[in-house]
């Protein structure tokens, strides 16, 4: 339906409505309601247009969807990582000769 609304939750919205402003006012108030939301949208898309202007053409391919905070935590917890990050931090270990002795670095002691 609209969102996670169900038949039962407009029904409900739509006697509340009719009681608060009655049924002379309410058709008027779903217009004002719904131009309202159309401008949030129109300026949310023109804001998010003149970010990508004032970035540059460096981040004309930015998805500004994708900095949304529950996208940066799904793809944090669930995103497929080939290799974790602090093994690409970390020096790839070698073995050992039978009688070689271990680098021993005396500045990090």
């Amino acid at each position: 339906m609209i969102g996670n609304l169900g038949w039962e939750e407009i029904l409900l919205l739509a006697v509340i409505g009719l009681i608060i402003f009655g049924p002379d006012r309410l058709p008027n108030a779903i217009k004002d309601a719904t131009r309202m939301l159309r401008e949030l949208r129109k300026m949310a898309r023109g804001a998010a247009n003149d970010l990508k202007a004032e970035l540059g053409p460096e981040m004309a391919d930015l998805d500004l969807r994708s900095l949304h905070p529950r996208r940066l935590v799904e793809d944090a917890l669930f995103g497929d990582d080939e290799e974790p990050a602090t093994a690409a931090a970390s020096p790839a270990r070698v073995a050992l000769a039978a009688n070689e002795t271990p680098p021993y670095d005396t500045d990090a002691t």
